[in-house]
């Protein structure tokens, strides 16, 4: 033998020998139904980034990150936290890695998806199952190919999530990295706001009985609150204004939530908001998600834009009177665009243009040079500004099988309303069947209260605050996942209380390591 095919064989023994390697051959041993998804999931996501080298573009959004990544400041409309994570990529000089982590991020939510379930005491299959709207979803490998905000903000709260649910007791230190993982998330997605809430209250509820529960507590909210008042205060230099919602433009948004009802007749609006009053009946209108972009009230007949502090709180103040003066109106707008994430097939909503980038096209996409979203550059000058390689490449034949694959391989609606109905069997669950007394009661099942509200909340905020969108699905995704998941773990039984035989998983199903109690 050579003496280079020696050494070519010692170079395959030491990969062999490399810890991640062995750790994943663990895992293959383990529990190779997991493990086979998890392949899956990969090379679907490999084939995206040979279909596509580079990344996908969202008109717009993605302008606004990369150029506030080259020149960093808060936007107007829209937090730039996203924009911070690219900066740090940028001496590299390439799209491929950014969407190549964000694609490992997916593959990681998955993973942590996985983990917490087992740890819950779920048995292999179903902890597997939990995992595959995330690995096998083709919307959620394209967003993730897209210089877009979900797959970040979703990695973050979830391994903030896993921080906090992996011990029944989170220590401080714990605790305050939790806290700084879901305030850093706000910066890059506002629509994780009531999560900066939502997380320390689930904290006070499982450990305010102890003053190590408290200081956990302390420790998350100090952390969720750090970098959010850093981007404040950034937001405040640069623009000088405050605002609670990071920007300047939820009023903007706001008007374009009640345009889908608003009635001025009704709603009988002061003097300076006759101007903005949504032209036509309610049922002439476009969705919010389009009206917003083409309405003269907010655009051309406001002075100055809909961004500016006088018209954002002029437009906030419209908004706030048209759901007093309509309630009715705005809980069914809000319920009617609910169904629409449970519904098949898919609509065009909120127009087919908006729908149009969430697929993967056969066609390399159009990058404007004439329009600058954040000055000092064009989105195409930007683009390649950052990336150093043309914006949009597409590679046959890899591009075809990954757009054939999206159409087909998804989480349908009907699924999808499944998938949390399942979450809510571990929420609640009904007692006194036998006896005829029906009655609802907290489920003992560990952990998947805190997932459960958390898909609930991303799904039901930004419907209520702006419009539906089905890009605003992919973060819910997960976290209905994991919490249909943890509906399955094995019920905690009350102290003092015998266990029966049906609550106790068997061998098989229960982790490698005795799991420690999940709250």
């Amino acid at each position: 033998m050579s003496h280079g095919g020696e050494k070519g064989i010692g170079v395959l023994e030491r990969i062999a020998r490399a810890p991640l390697v062995q750790r994943l051959r663990e895992l293959i041993a383990r529990d190779p139904l997991f493990a086979s998804a998890l392949g899956i999931g990969a090379v679907l996501r490999l084939g995206a980034m040979i279909g596509y080298p580079g990344a996908l573009w969202f008109s717009g959004d993605s302008y606004v990150y990369v150029g506030a990544a080259l020149r960093p400041r808060p936007d107007l409309s829209k937090v730039t936290g996203y924009s911070l994570f690219l900066r740090m990529l940028l001496p590299f000089h390439s799209f491929t890695l950014v969407t190549g982590l964000q694609h490992l991020m997916g593959l990681a939510i998955a993973v942590m998806v996985y983990l917490v379930a087992r740890h819950a005491g779920v048995s292999k299959r179903w902890s597997t199952a939990a995992t595959l709207p995330v690995l096998l979803d083709g919307f959620e490998i394209e967003d993730e190919h897209m210089v877009m905000t979900e797959v970040l903000f979703t990695f973050l709260v979830m391994l903030a999530m896993l921080l906090i649910l992996w011990r029944r007791q989170t220590f401080w230190p714990v605790a305050l990295g939790a806290g700084l993982l879901v305030g850093y998330a706000v910066t890059v997605r506002t629509e994780g706001l009531p999560i900066l809430v939502l997380f320390p209250v689930f904290m006070v509820w499982r450990g305010w009985r102890t003053w190590r529960g408290w200081l956990g507590v302390v420790a998350l909210t100090v952390g969720c609150v750090a970098p959010v008042a850093a981007y404040a205060v950034w937001f405040h230099e640069w623009n000088h204004s405050w605002s609670i919602t990071l920007t300047r433009s939820g009023g903007f948004y706001a008007w374009g939530r009640v345009s889908s009802f608003a009635d001025c007749s009704v709603i009988k609006p002061p003097a300076d908001e006759l101007k903005i009053c949504p032209s036509g009946s309610p049922s002439s209108r476009t969705p919010p998600g389009d009206y917003i972009w083409h309405a003269p009230q907010v655009h051309q007949d406001l002075p100055g834009g809909p961004v500016s502090v006088a018209n954002n709180s002029l437009l906030t103040n419209f908004a706030i009177r048209a759901v007093e003066a309509q309630p009715i109106g705005y809980l069914g707008s809000v319920f009617d665009d609910l169904l629409l994430s449970v519904e098949w097939p898919r609509h065009k909503y909120p127009d087919a243009g908006t729908v149009s980038y969430y697929y993967f096209r056969l066609q390399p996409q159009y990058i404007p040079n004439n329009h600058s979203w954040i000055p000092g550059g064009t989105a195409y000058s930007d683009a390649v500004s950052y990336g150093h390689a043309s914006p949009s490449t597409v590679v046959e034949p890899f591009a075809a099988l990954m757009s054939l694959y999206e159409r087909v391989f998804y989480t349908w609606g009907p699924l999808f309303g499944l998938i949390m109905l399942c979450g809510l069997g571990g929420v609640v669950r009904i007692e006194g069947i036998r006896e005829r007394q029906p009655r609802l009661a907290w489920s003992r099942r560990a952990g998947s209260m805190l997932p459960w509200v958390t898909a609930v909340v991303l799904l039901v905020f930004p419907i209520a605050t702006a419009d539906f969108d089905y890009r605003y699905l992919l973060p819910v995704l997960p976290f209905a996942g994991l919490a249909a998941g943890l509906a399955f773990a094995p019920a905690r039984v009350r102290r003092g209380r015998p266990v029966p035989p049906s609550a106790v998983p068997q061998e098989d199903d229960l982790p490698s390591q005795v799991p420690g109690p999940v709250s």
